[in-house]
């Protein structure tokens, strides 16, 4: 077998090659440029917004989406505390104060009616939210039908983090356009990469100018350089957004195999006691990345144990993030807690799930959990 197998390497070929070629050839290869302009633009038709803005990395997108919405010093913003960081540090860097709350225990989004005690509270206590920022956890939307009538009867805009979720739905509309402005990542470890890169999209062309007018410095539109306020180097390359034209046209095939690979894990998972597959319910996912929960009790093994095991095959995994709430640079940070999300931290795992793994490659990490779970067989209970 070749090395390390990883979670979700990026999905790269002959076609990405070909548009990057043409876009180098072509002499733009600066945060200008037609690749540029045309990514934006299927992206926009892709998820069905008006427009969209693509910049350098999701964290970026948040960051304008935020600031976008009004965001700013002495504001709150709620924030899952099952997250990446980023989604907390964009908050911070608008000067305003992430405020975390819980997650639901078996998809990992926002946990919807906690969400709704916390708004009640804040409220009460006189805080301005800026913002209320779900995030589309391992691919699955959050529950939009419940929380957007929650967030437009409080008043408060909704900034959609679908960073992990591009191609994926909820009630058949498309991650990204929930809520005033959405933000979307294409790390290299996304659903589709740019190698580095993220974009906003909405239905609000004002608010998306005012984001390409921040992400270029604030640049004023004169002959000369004239800048009126602090804005930042955020914009996109034209050399990134051909890759990402490129991914953009594989998207359905790259979220066909992800999905092919999650119903696998969870045919070779089933009669497995005390283990469920994250948000396995979720049939409009777009399967970024396939998450398991055990319930040590009930299997007798704990994940750290099928992780370890693994390892030793250089196989990659990976804890579900730890909450926000946990995190040393947010020790104190005001949360709402279930004890959902820490319990998702201690008992979740992600397996390989990439749409670039050969069939090789899976049957190696399918025939390894196999393994173990044979010799954990006479330790599982019912």
């Amino acid at each position: 077998m070749s090395p390390t197998i990883y979670l979700s390497p990026p999905d790269v070929g002959p076609l990405e090659e070909s548009y990057l070629l043409a876009a180098l050839r072509s002499g733009w290869v600066a945060p200008v440029g037609p690749d540029l302009d045309a990514f934006e633009r299927d992206v926009a038709e892709r998820v069905g917004a008006r427009g969209a803005v693509a910049v350098s990395s999701g964290t970026a997108a948040l960051h304008l989406a935020l600031l976008g919405v009004g965001v700013g010093p002495d504001d709150v913003v709620v924030v899952p505390t099952l997250t990446f960081v980023a989604t907390a540090n964009a908050v911070r860097y608008t000067g305003a104060r992430p405020v975390f709350v819980d997650c639901d225990p078996h998809t990992g989004n926002v946990d919807v009616p906690l969400l709704a005690e916390l708004l009640r509270r804040l409220a009460n206590r006189g805080e301005r939210v800026g913002a209320v920022v779900p995030v589309d956890m391992f691919g699955s939307c959050a529950d939009y039908t419940a929380l957007l009538p929650l967030c437009a009867e409080a008043g408060v805009p909704v900034v959609e983090d679908a960073a992990e979720a591009l191609g994926a739905r909820h009630g058949g509309r498309p991650a990204g356009t929930f809520g005033r402005i959405g933000a979307l990542s294409f790390n290299g470890n996304k659903i589709i990469t740019t190698s580095g890169g993220g974009m906003l999209v909405s239905d609000d062309l004002a608010l998306l100018a005012r984001a390409r007018h921040l992400a270029t410095q604030a640049r004023e539109p004169l002959p000369h350089y004239e800048h009126r306020e602090t804005g930042y180097n955020y914009r996109l390359s034209n050399l990134l957004a051909a890759l990402g034209r490129a991914q953009l046209v594989r998207l359905d095939g790259m979220i066909a195999r992800r999905r092919q690979l999650r119903d696998r894990y969870a045919k070779l998972f089933a009669p497995v006691p005390g283990v469920e597959l994250i948000g396995a319910e979720d049939a409009e996912a777009n399967c970024w990345l396939t998450c398991i929960r055990v319930d040590p009790e009930r299997a007798g093994w704990r994940t750290a144990d099928l992780a370890t095991h693994l390892a030793g095959r250089e196989i990659e995994t990976r804890p579900v993030w730890k909450p926000m709430h946990r995190q040393p640079a947010y020790a104190g940070a005001e949360s709402l807690l279930t004890g959902a999300a820490d319990a998702l931290f201690a008992e979740g795992l992600t397996l390989p799930s990439g749409s670039a793994l050969t069939d090789p490659q899976i049957g190696y990490v399918l025939g390894a959990i196999d393994e173990f779970l044979s010799l954990r067989t006479g330790a599982a209970t019912a």
